[in-house]
């Protein structure tokens, strides 16, 4: 199972991740993206970790996000990615090229794919003013495309806002 979990900055999607992969029957492996650029982000870091089960298996990788997916893939393991945004800044700051397109698409095929389950946390960008810089407007864009496309192929996707889940796929009523 694929589950997108969206939400802007401290609205408790990255707590509803680590709850529902803490409360999966699963070994979890918790894949950061964040790089301490600075001693703010470092700070950020920090406090993520200190959430973290002991229990749990965490690897850091800013970029080749698929080949670590596909290196810790396993029946009866979780795979919790914290966050797609910061995997996306990342890849944008890169030498220009074609590697953002070839790891987004390499994310794209290797997902389906998975015996894992996997939590995608990501932050969701597309609520507020359009930016006016060109890479910003890029990353907006980046990002609201890859999340239309993760949510096709998701079973689940949950956006939350204030600390509250609102259930988007399935929708609420439905059958999951």
């Amino acid at each position: 199972m694929i589950e997108l979990i969206l939400g802007g900055a401290r609205s408790g999607k990255s707590r509803l991740a680590e709850q529902r992969a803490g409360a999966a029957d699963k070994q979890v492996v918790y894949i950061a993206t964040a790089q301490a650029r600075d001693p703010e982000m470092a700070q950020r870091i920090q406090h993520h970790q200190g959430r973290r089960s002991g229990n749990w298996l965490t690897l850091e990788e800013p970029v080749a996000l698929a080949k670590i997916l596909r290196q810790q893939d396993a029946a009866g393991r979780l795979l919790l990615v914290d966050c797609l945004t910061l995997w996306l800044s990342n890849l944008l700051s890169l030498e220009p090229g074609p590697q953002f397109d070839q790891q987004r698409t390499d994310l794209l095929e290797t997902l389906p794919r998975l015996q894992a389950d996997v939590i995608l946390v990501s932050n969701e960008t597309g609520l507020g003013v359009v930016p006016t810089g060109e890479l910003t407007r890029r990353f907006v864009d980046e990002s609201g495309w890859l999340h239309q496309t993760l949510a096709s192929l998701a079973q689940r996707v949950t956006l939350v806002v204030a600390g509250l889940p609102m259930a988007l796929k399935p929708s609420p009523g439905s059958n999951p």
